[in-house]
Parts: C-alpha cells; structure tokens; sequence
C-alpha cells in the first residue's frame, strides 16, 4: 500500500471520487508529478547514489577467510531442476565468484532458504551454491545455510553456524545489494557478527547530464524507487522489532 506506482494510483482513483471533488485536480497534479519525478532517470540516479554505497575496489582488496552472501537474487518459481534462473541482483553470485578466483576470499557460506511465499521445494542457497561449483567453486569452500526466510535470519542462523567454528570479533565480507547493505550488515552487527560490506547490483551510475536522463521517463526507475520504499520501510520495521 506504500509503494510509489500504488500511491501513484490510489491518488489518481482517489480524484474521482465524489466526496473529494473538490481536491480533485490538487490529487491528479500530485499523482502526475510524483510519476514525473520517479520515472526520471537523473533525479532517480541522484537519489540513489545518495542512498547506495560505493563499489569496492577489487585491488584495494585484502583476502577474507569467508564471504557471506545473501540470498534473494533467483526465480524460485521456476522449478526446473537443472539450472538457476536469475532475477536482478545476480551480481551477488558472480562476483562472489570473481572475488574467490581472484583469491580475495578463501571459503563462501549462502544464507537463505525458500523465502515466505514459495511453495516448492527449491531452496535458494543450495541453488546458488550448485551454481558456483559449476563456475568453478570447490564444494568444501561453500557452507549452505538454507532456512532464513529474511535479513534478520540471515543474521541469526549465520551466527549460528560460525560460533563454533569462526571467533566473532574475526571480520568476514559480507555481500549484498547495495540498496540492502545497510540495514543487511547492521543486523549482522547486531548479533555480534563483524563484517565487511561489499555491495554489488547497484541501482545508481555516474551522473551523466544528457537529454535522455534528464528527460525521457524510464518505467524502470520506479522498480528502483520501489526497491528504495521497501528497504526503509524495512529498516524501520527492524528498528522497532529490536533487529538493528
């Protein structure tokens, strides 16, 4: 209900309604700018950029015994068993692979399960790390943490699993969304797990002053503004659950 193309449309259904007429045009000329704004490609570009952290120089790299990768990124409606079908956010596989052959991490553990509203029987983590043995990652590099169904049980099941056999106070690399990376690795702080944000899949570019950004409408910049609303939304649910 508060997402941007649903405000957009609850706005413009709400100026035809006999008991606001009055307010009409104010509720369609609000409706029209704020899909004016969000499908703009530079005012979305400079949103983001504000909003995302910076890609991480692979150079300036040291070496990490583990990366931690959040799930999220796969089409688990498609139950075809013998491929992964990838939605945005593949980067957070691929370059996970990049940084294990490059040697900057040594061992790989993918956390996530089958999310809330998937009913066969695929698992995201273990389709994810299937991909990765065939890209060339050793099956004893790879951990499989396959039940959290959200950020916070990402944190908590991973924790789990490293209490025996990491010390927490090591630092780890934890790889996301950018988007995601804020609220992801403060609730990996918050159960006493240190970490390294290495963000990928970003939504922002460098700025570019051109006719097309500024003014063509993109219909995918309100799949980012939408990516945007949910994560603070997100954030502030977790705040007041004593997530973060």
């Amino acid at each position: 209900m508060v997402m941007p193309l649903t405000i957009i449309l609850i706005l413009f259904g709400a100026s035809y309604l006999p008991r606001l007429k009055k307010r009409a045009a104010l509720l369609r000329i609000t409706a029209f700018v704020m899909l004016l704004a969000m499908s703009n490609q530079f005012l979305t570009n400079i949103v983001m950029r504000l909003w995302e952290p910076e890609a991480i120089d692979l150079q300036e790299m040291p070496t990490y015994d583990l990366a931690i990768v959040l799930t999220g990124v796969t089409n688990l409606n498609k139950s075809t068993p013998d491929r992964v079908f990838f939605n945005k956010g593949a980067d957070r596989a691929t370059q996970t692979i990049q940084l294990y052959k490059l040697g900057k991490i040594n061992k790989i553990l993918i956390t996530g399960g089958q999310g809330l509203f998937t009913k066969n029987g695929n698992r995201e983590a273990e389709l994810l790390a299937n991909f990765m043995e065939i890209a060339g990652v050793a099956k004893e590099d790879i951990i499989i943490e396959n039940q959290a169904v959200n950020t916070r049980e990402n944190a908590v099941f991973t924790a789990e699993i490293l209490a025996d056999e990491y010390p927490k106070e090591q630092k780890h690399l934890l790889i996301t969304s950018a988007y995601h990376m804020y609220r992801a690795q403060a609730c990996f702080d918050k159960v006493g797990l240190q970490t390294a944000a290495f963000p990928v899949a970003h939504n922002s570019h460098p700025i570019r002053f051109n006719i097309e950004e500024l003014l063509f409408p993109d219909p995918m910049c309100l799949v980012k503004w939408q990516s945007l609303f949910k994560e603070i939304i997100g954030i502030a649910t977790y705040k007041v659950m004593g997530y973060l």
